[in-house]
């Protein structure tokens, strides 16, 4: 078997793209971990947090527009194009959702076990994946879904407890794996951090609800950016984007009654310090890649690329924050790690209407060219209807 790197990476761009997708998502979990008090409490408004962010991510899709493009243009093709505004609810609404949750469950879990609870996602989105887009997963790709999923599942089996009660019966072993028992509950909530896995608690429903969110948000994203909106500019869908996940912080905002008081300055300074403005900036940055990733490659490979972070989170947790590395993350690790492989044999390739993106300016042009042909085309009709009219 090889590994058919062309279609995993149609180009080089794709390729930095998903290094970047990774780093990011890495960046992600450390930096809120770091941002925590030391009772894994926010001394900040977390929703205000993400508010901003996607503010940050509008003027940065915009002025990327505007590189090659204007305002005027800008105006144009969002009235234009205000039906697919629309349909970009849903997914805001969904990213909204899953970013706040984030901040919820990374001060419950550790990020290790956070990035591997997350993985149970990716046989949702593959089976979604069939669904929208009527494209079949192969035997040995499925093999790889759920061999990742087990992978993810073993991170919550106590090793431990299982290899001493297979090797010593006695009452002194009994008393020595309950002290041991007690000693790695003690250490599995290292700073307050749960890092056993679900533990059937309100806690397990929070990061059912953002994997779901997640699953949902990310193929229907993709439907948008290869479907419907496959003719829209990257950036204007971007612009659609966090237009509707403004709209849908500032909702949960004042549902929550917090609307006013979230911009008040005692509010505003505790996030004008630098670990709170690099996850503001850490994260805007992670939503314009995931953009660029799911319209020149797929939800399925981002799945793939959300676990392969956790060996890199794993150990830079160990070094930062002294979060120590069981054996059944080590196992978890090594079987995500061979099912990644095993999926890099037979890659999902689906690209929709979207042509393969070899540089930055790729996304614009595509779209001049895109307007030329429909104007060519028009212009064609015009001349057959004139001539048309001629011969009558």
């Amino acid at each position: 078997m090889t590994t058919n790197w062309r279609e995993l990476f149609p180009t080089k761009l794709t390729f930095i793209i998903f290094l970047l997708y990774m780093s990011l998502f890495i960046g992600q979990g450390i930096f809120v971990t770091a941002s925590q008090d030391s009772n894994n409490s926010y001394s900040y408004n977390t929703v205000t947090v993400v508010l901003l962010t996607e503010v940050f991510k509008l003027i940065v899709s915009t002025c990327l527009y505007c590189k090659d493009n204007n305002l005027r243009s800008l105006v144009r093709d969002v009235h234009k194009d205000r039906n697919v505004l629309g349909l970009y609810m849903v997914p805001a609404f969904l990213y909204c959702l899953y970013n706040n949750l984030a901040f919820v469950n990374l001060a419950t879990f550790d990020p290790t076990t956070y990035y591997l609870l997350l993985q149970l996602r990716v046989v949702v989105t593959g089976i979604l994946f069939q669904i929208i887009f009527k494209k079949y997963l192969s035997q040995r790709q499925w093999i790889s879904l759920i061999l990742l999923t087990l992978g993810c599942m073993l991170k919550q089996v106590d090793l431990n407890s299982f290899y001493n009660d297979a090797n010593d019966d006695s009452e002194a072993a009994v008393l020595q794996v309950a002290s041991a028992v007690n000693a790695t509950q003690t250490n599995s909530k290292a700073n307050g951090k749960n890092m056993a896995g679900f533990d059937f608690s309100i806690s397990a429903v929070l990061i059912l609800a953002q994997t779901i969110c997640s699953c949902l948000a990310g193929v229907y994203n993709e439907y948008l950016l290869k479907d419907k909106g496959a003719d829209v500019n990257i950036f204007v869908q971007n612009v659609f984007m966090y237009m509707d996940s403004i709209v849908c912080n500032a909702l949960i905002l004042l549902l929550r009654g917090e609307l006013l008081d979230a911009f008040s300055a005692k509010n505003l300074s505790s996030i004008a310090r630098f670990g709170v403005i690099i996850i503001i900036v850490n994260n805007a940055a992670i939503g314009i890649v995931t953009s660029f990733f799911l319209k020149y490659m797929n939800s399925i490979l981002k799945t793939f690329a959300s676990a392969l972070e956790l060996l890199f989170t794993a150990v830079l947790c160990y070094f930062l924050f002294a979060i120590p590395i069981y054996m059944n993350t080590a196992l978890a690790i090594a079987v995500v790690s061979y099912a990644i492989y095993l999926y890099t044999q037979s890659p999902v390739v689906n690209l929709g209407k979207v042509r393969p993106l070899s540089n930055l300016s790729d996304a614009t042009s595509q779209l001049k060219t895109k307007e030329k042909e429909d104007r060519r085309k028009l212009l064609d009709e015009q001349g057959d209807t004139d001539l048309e009219m001629d011969i009558v």
